[in-house]
C-alpha cells in the first residue's frame, strides 16, 4: 500500500522530529507571517519567518531551556494569546524534550496557579506583565516554578532587572541558548533524536463546562500522528496561506500547528479577534479554521448591513440567502447521488445573479481567495452552512475533543455534507455504543488525565476505546452526525427526549440578533429559553426603532425588543415538533462571556453556570407549572 493510501505509516516519533523534517525539506519557504505595529493609526506591517529562520529561533529557545535545567517530560507552561512567539516557544519546549502546559490568557490568577501547580510546571512563558502578575501573586503556592520568561518585557521587568533571576525575557532566554549552542552545538538535535513516541508532549487543561479543569496528557506520537493524518485527507496544500487566530491553548489550535508543519504551508498568525475583519483582506488567506460563532456573526452582520441599506437591498439579500441555501442543498444532494454537483438551469441563473449582487461581496470580506474553512468546537447550524456553501465559502465541519488531540473527523473538501462532521481521519477507529455514544480509538487518544486515574478510568477503557460523551449517528459511507452531548440531553416531564443544541442551532439560523441561547426543560412540562442578543446588531435595530442612545440592558428590557424576538421564536417553533417548541423565553440583561465564566475560552456554553446565575428568570418562566 502506498504512502498516500497509508498517510500515517512511517510517521516520526515526535512533533520535534516532524519540525526538523520540515526545516530540512523547505528551509527557505515561508513558515509564519506575523503583524508588527506601525507608528500612528496605520495598518500593521506583516513580516515573515522562513522555516530555516524559525528553526534558528526555536533552537535558541530550546537550548536556553536546557541550560536552565529543563529535562525530558518536565513541564513548561505558556500563558499567552495566539502569536508567532507562542508557536516558536512551544516548538522550543518540544525540541528540548520537555512538555508544554497550555494556559488560556483569560484564566484568572487562582486557576492559573492551580494549573501550574497541578501540572508541576517548572517554568512559565508569560506573554506580558499581566500574565507575569498572576504568577507573582501566587508565587508562594508554586515552589516548583523556577523561572518566568516574559515575551513582552515592557513594564514586566523593572529597569534595575530582577535580582533573584526569577524573571527573564524571551530574548534573554534565546541569547542564553545561543551561548549554550556554541558550547554544545548538537545538543538540540541530540535531544530530538532521543525522543520516543510515548514521551509526554503536552498537558492541555480542558476549559470544562463544569468544575475544575482536568489536565489531558497527550504523547509525542499524538502530534506526529495528527500532522500526518491531517496531511492525509488533503484538505491543505503546500501553497496555502492559513489565517490562524484560534487560541493555541486549545487543542484545535495545536492540531492546526501539527498539520501545517507536515504539509509545509504558511500561516499568518494573529490572535486578536477584533482584527479578523481588518486582516482578512490584507492577508488574503486561502484557508482558515474558526468556530461557529464567527460564521454566525458574519451572516448576521451581512443581513443587518443589508437591512440598514434600505428595504430593496434587504429584500435582495433575503432572496439571495434563500437561493444560496437551495443551490447548496440541490448541488450537494446531486453530488451525493451522482458524483456531479449539478443544478437545474433556472436555479443556476438565479444563483449567478445573486452571486454578482451579494455573494461576491461576501467573499471579498474573507479576502477574496478563501478556498475553504473548517469549523469546529461546537455545532454549526445547518442553515448557516448552506448559506455560505451557496455563496461560495465552503465551511467543512469537523469534530474532535481535547482528549483525542482535536482533529478526529472532518468533511472532505470535494464531498462535504452539511449537518455532518465528515469522515474519520486515517488511523482512527469509531463505533457507536448501544446508547448512541460515539467511541473512538487511535493514536490521538490521550494517555489519561494528569493525576486523575479514577477520572481516566471513567472514560478510557483498557483496550483503548475512549467515551466521547457525544451522541451520534454514522452513515453507511462513514459520515458522522453528532446529535447532542450525552449529558445535555434531557427528558421533559411528558417523557419526551430533547436535544437542546439542535434547537439552539436552528434559532441561530433564523434570528440575526441572537448571540447565545440556552434551551431549558429537564423534568419540566415544556421547553423554555434564555436568550442573549448581539449588542452590535441590536444597537443598529434600536436606532431605527426609537431606542437610540439606550443602554443594552434598557434595549432588551423594552417591550419592542421582546416582540421582535418573539417573532423569531414563533418562526423557530413552526419547524419543531410540538414537544420541542419554546413556550417561554427571557432576554438576558447582557451577553454571555468568558470573563463571567459562562462560556469556555472556546466559546462553549457552561450550562450549569448560566442556569444557576439566571435561576430567577427560569423560576419566573415556570411559575405555577408542573415539575416532574
Amino acid at each position: 500500500m502506498s504512502d498516500k493510501q497509508n498517510p500515517i505509516e512511517n510517521r516520526p516519533p515526535s512533533m520535534a522530529h516532524l519540525f526538523l523534517e520540515r526545516v530540512e525539506a523547505t528551509p527557505d519557504k515561508e513558515a509564519y507571517r506575523y503583524p508588527v505595529a506601525t507608528k500612528g493609526d496605520g495598518p500593521d506591517d506583516w513580516r515573515s519567518y522562513s522555516w530555516g529562520e524559525a528553526a534558528e529561533r526555536v533552537f535558541a529557545i530550546a537550548a536556553g531551556l536546557m541550560d536552565l535545567g529543563i529535562r525530558p517530560e518536565e513541564r513548561v507552561a505558556i500563558a499567552s494569546s495566539t502569536r508567532v512567539d507562542w508557536i516558536l516557544s512551544d516548538l522550543g519546549v518540544l525540541c528540548a524534550g520537555a512538555a508544554t502546559t497550555t494556559v488560556y490568557p483569560q484564566t484568572n490568577a487562582g486557576e492559573t496557579a492551580f494549573i501550574l501547580k497541578d501540572s508541576g510546571s517548572r517554568m512559565l512563558i508569560a506573554e506580558d506583565a499581566a500574565q507575569l502578575a498572576k504568577a507573582r501573586e501566587r508565587r508562594a503556592e508554586l515552589p516548583e516554578l523556577a523561572h518566568v520568561i516574559v515575551i513582552e518585557t515592557a513594564d514586566a521587568v523593572p529597569a534595575e532587572g530582577d535580582p533573584e533571576g526569577w524573571v527573564l525575557s524571551l530574548a534573554d532566554l534565546a541569547e542564553r541558548g545561543k551561548r549554550y549552542l556554541e558550547q554544545h552545538p548538537e545538543s538540540v538535535k541530540e535531544s530530538v533524536a532521543a525522543q520516543q513516541p510515548t514521551q509526554l508532549a503536552t498537558v492541555i487543561y480542558t476549559s470544562g463546562t463544569t468544575g475544575r479543569p482536568k489536565g489531558v496528557r497527550l504523547r509525542q506520537d499524538s502530534w506526529s500522528y495528527m500532522g500526518h493524518a491531517i496531511a492525509g485527507v488533503e484538505l491543505l496544500h503546500a501553497d496555502d496561506i492559513q489565517y490562524l487566530w484560534l487560541p493555541l491553548a486549545h487543542v484545535f489550535g495545536k492540531a492546526l500547528l501539527a498539520g501545517q508543519i507536515k504539509v509545509g504551508h504558511a500561516s499568518a498568525v494573529d490572535g486578536r479577534v477584533d482584527k479578523i475583519i481588518e486582516n482578512l483582506p490584507v492577508v488574503q488567506p486561502t484557508y482558515m479554521a474558526a468556530v461557529p460563532r464567527i460564521f454566525e456573526k458574519v451572516y448576521n452582520g451581512a443581513a443587518n448591513k443589508a437591512k440598514d441599506a434600505g428595504g430593496a437591498k434587504y429584500k435582495i439579500f433575503l432572496w439571495a440567502a434563500e437561493v444560496a441555501k437551495e443551490y447548496a442543498k440541490v448541488t450537494q444532494e446531486n453530488f451525493r447521488r451522482t458524483g456531479t454537483a449539478s443544478a437545474p438551469l433556472g436555479l443556476r441563473i438565479k444563483h449567478g445573479i445573486a452571486d454578482k449582487l451579494v455573494y461576491s461581496k461576501l467573499r471579498e470580506r474573507f479576502g477574496g481567495r478563501m478556498r475553504g474553512t473548517v469549523s469546529g468546537s461546537a455545532a454549526l447550524a445547518p442553515e448557516i452552512g448552506y448559506f455560505f456553501a451557496g455563496a461560495g465559502i465552503h465551511i467543512l465541519e469537523g469534530y474532535g475533543l481535547t482528549e483525542t488531540s482535536a482533529a478526529n473527523f472532518v468533511n472532505p473538501s470535494d464531498a462535504y455534507r452539511i449537518g455532518t462532521v465528515g469522515k474519520a481521519l486515517p488511523g482512527l477507529e469509531v463505533r457507536i455504543a448501544e446508547d448512541g455514544e460515539v467511541l473512538l480509538r487511535g493514536p490521538g487518544v490521550m494517555e489519561g488525565y494528569h493525576n486523575l486515574p479514577e477520572k481516566t478510568a471513567e472514560v478510557l477503557e483498557e483496550d483503548g476505546w475512549f467515551h466521547t460523551g457525544d451522541i451520534g449517528e454514522l452513515s453507511d459511507d462513514g459520515y458522522l452526525r453528532i446529535t447532542d452531548r450525552k449529558k445535555d440531553l434531557f427528558k421533559t416531564s411528558g417523557g419526551k427526549y430533547i436535544a437542546p443544541s439542535a434547537i439552539e442551532g436552528q434559532f441561530k439560523a433564523v434570528c440575526p440578533y441572537v448571540s447565545n441561547i440556552l434551551v431549558i426543560g429537564a423534568s419540566r412540562n415544556f421547553c423554555s429559553a434564555l436568550i442573549a442578543l448581539d449588542e452590535l446588531a441590536l444597537s443598529a435595530w434600536a436606532a431605527e426603532n426609537g431606542l437610540e442612545g439606550k443602554s443594552y440592558e434598557e434595549i432588551v428590557s423594552d417591550p419592542k425588543t421582546t416582540a421582535l424576538i418573539d417573532g423569531y421564536v414563533k418562526q423557530l417553533n413552526d419547524g419543531l415538533q410540538k414537544w420541542q417548541t419554546i413556550k417561554q423565553f427571557r432576554l438576558l440583561p447582557r451577553d454571555l462571556d468568558v470573563e463571567h465564566g459562562e462560556l469556555t475560552p472556546s466559546l462553549k456554553l457552561k450550562r450549569p453556570v448560566v442556569e444557576k446565575e439566571y435561576s430567577h428568570l427560569i423560576d419566573e418562566m415556570y411559575a405555577g407549572s408542573r415539575v416532574a
